[in-house]
């Protein structure tokens, strides 16, 4: 069997190639030692969304003599797993590209020579991380810690109870846990040993994602200030953007968790040591990543330090306006949105795989009236990417491929942190159209169905009565504790019960009983509770009216 090391792929390259797979010309170790002395780019959160795309973008530059030097990989959390599936290998992974025909695009990616823990807790390993960040020759760190490693604060405003530690910590602490103050202290690193520029790019899919990022960066810098363990040069250098760039960014490629079927086929084709690695928070990772082929990424032009040929990678390098009307029209209405609906019912329904969900006639009228009827209406073209031949290709292709072996109950992880960016910047662009065009925000039925049966997911009991464990969520326990009592078979239990969700700003982004839409949701969801199959009726229901 073949095994993924660097001895490996210099002495047995004949026999990769033979496995169809391909291998960079560049020498990995030469390459590694380039990286550790100037350092160019930098990862914050190294899942499998990074190994599928980030880390491809730097090998195409990396193979090409654009870029001489790869990533540096910081793992914010799951420290064991850095040994389990990178040391061992030489840092080395496969990234493999599952098509529509059902063949796989094998190639080992070696553009990140090194993964290291971002934990202050570990002295000499946290000295390095510091040491990559103090570097002048460092231009960017992208980062993806999806929604929730932003939050600050929990479901009722106030901070997160573990912050107030690392707030009267500071940054020299060794408690910092959250990811939010970990990059903080890396930026004061950084701002103490000469303060040279930096770019910050969050490729996180959520609207506006760098002014969150910075509102997060910089809230946590003024709590250290508040307690003098900064002073206050450090949040003006923090907030000047010739110093510290927050670039929009918009990112798009399905990822799922490693999978049991590329695995067999990886065996199949002579590869060994791919072993799927499950953590104790629920994350499924391996050697290899499998993707879909579709993929985009564009990023605000705001670079203080400059950067690599990123464009020369498949990435669109753009103005900020833009990157705004890209993003929204991806985040939310022509895929994210259509991903968590799926996500919500197919739970509900018994589904565990996306391309199945799209051959359900209703499950699929219903992502097309999201998108096309609801969402459409309040998209601007951005110019660079059509959003009609978008959402076909996400709806007609990509969806429904059954290669790419995406779950319902994966893409429902962390649902209350992404309701706002994927269905409240819509509901609140028809606020504000206040009856332009034709718009009224009262009229939405789709969006309002799918928040009504999000609300019925909460309560752990599928379609036909069977109890399920809903994905893991920061917000779940508060959430179920709100619809205490509510129960299947007597839609009065739920009475009374939405309105501390609904009118939850912070999970909406604006609280639904104002826009008009809270009653509307309610009797969606009590018509869900009226007992088994009363989902799936609702949804039937629901699709007849607006046909």
């Amino acid at each position: 069997m073949l095994t993924i090391n660097r001895k490996a792929i210099q002495e047995r390259k004949a026999e990769f190639a033979a496995a169809g797979v391909e291998i960079s010309a560049v020498s990995a170790e030469a390459l590694a030692k380039r990286t550790a002395e100037a350092p160019r780019w930098a990862h914050f959160g190294a899942g499998n969304l990074f190994k599928a795309y980030h880390a491809m973008i730097a090998q195409r530059l990396i193979d090409a003599g654009l870029m001489d030097s790869g990533i540096v990989a910081l793992v914010p959390g799951d420290f064991a797993s850095i040994g389990k599936l990178y040391t061992q290998y030489d840092n080395l992974f496969l990234r493999v590209v599952m098509k529509a025909d059902g063949t796989l695009d094998k190639q080992i990616i070696s553009a990140v020579p090194e993964f290291l823990a971002a934990n202050p807790a570990d002295a000499a390993v946290w000295n390095r991380v510091k040491a990559i960040f103090a570097n002048p020759s460092l231009q960017l760190v992208t980062i993806t810690i999806t929604e929730k490693g932003y939050a600050l604060r929990g479901m009722d405003g106030n901070f997160l109870p573990e912050l107030k530690a690392e707030f009267d910590a500071g940054p020299g602490s060794a408690v910092l846990s959250h990811a939010m103050t970990k990059l903080a202290a890396l930026l004061y690193e950084r701002f103490q040993k000469g303060g040279a520029p930096l770019a910050l790019i969050s490729t996180d899919n959520f609207s506006h994602n760098g002014d969150k990022l910075k509102d997060a960066i910089l809230t946590v810098a003024r709590e250290w200030q508040a307690r003098r363990v900064v002073n206050s040069d450090f949040v003006l250098w923090l907030d000047n953007p010739a110093h510290v760039g927050f670039p929009l960014s918009m990112i798009d490629k399905i990822t799922p968790y490693a999978s049991e079927s590329v695995q067999k086929q990886l065996a199949a084709a002579g590869l060994g040591g791919m072993e799927i690695v499950k953590s104790g928070r629920g994350s499924v990772t391996a050697p290899f990543v499998n993707t879909e082929e579709a993929e985009y990424l564009i990023i605000e032009d705001a670079f203080p330090n400059g950067r690599p040929p990123l464009e020369k990678g498949g990435v669109y390098i753009t103005t900020r306006e833009k990157v705004d009307m890209v993003e929204r029209m991806k985040v939310c209405t022509c895929l994210n949105p259509l991903h968590t609906a799926l996500a919500v019912f197919g739970c509900l329904l018994g589904y565990t795989s996306i391309a199945a969900e799209m051959k359900d006639a209703c499950l699929k009228a219903l992502v097309e009236k999201i998108a096309f009827d609801e969402g459409m209406p309040v998209v601007t073209d951005p110019g660079i990417i059509k959003p009609a031949v978008f959402v076909d290709e996400v709806l007609n292709k990509r969806l429904p491929n059954p290669n790419i072996p995406d779950t319902p109950q994966r893409i429902a992880t962390d649902t209350s942190q992404k309701l706002a960016p994927r269905f409240g910047e819509t509901i609140k662009a028809y606020k504000n159209a206040a009856g332009k065009n034709g718009l009224d925000v009262t009229a939405l039925k789709y969006i309002p169905l799918t928040l009504a049966a999000w609300c019925r997911y909460l309560l752990g009991v599928d379609d036909a009565g069977k109890p399920f464990t809903p994905s893991p969520d920061p917000l779940l326990s508060g959430l179920q504790k709100e619809l205490a009592g509510t129960r299947l078979g007597e839609p009065a239990s739920g009475k009374g019960k939405l309105k501390p969700v609904l009118s939850n700003k912070a999970i909406f982004g604006s609280d639904l009983y104002e826009a008009g839409l809270g009653e509307k949701i309610e009797r969606y969801f009590e018509q869900m509770l009226e007992g088994p199959g009363a989902v799936r009726k609702t949804l039937q229901d629901t699709l007849a009216k607006g046909a």
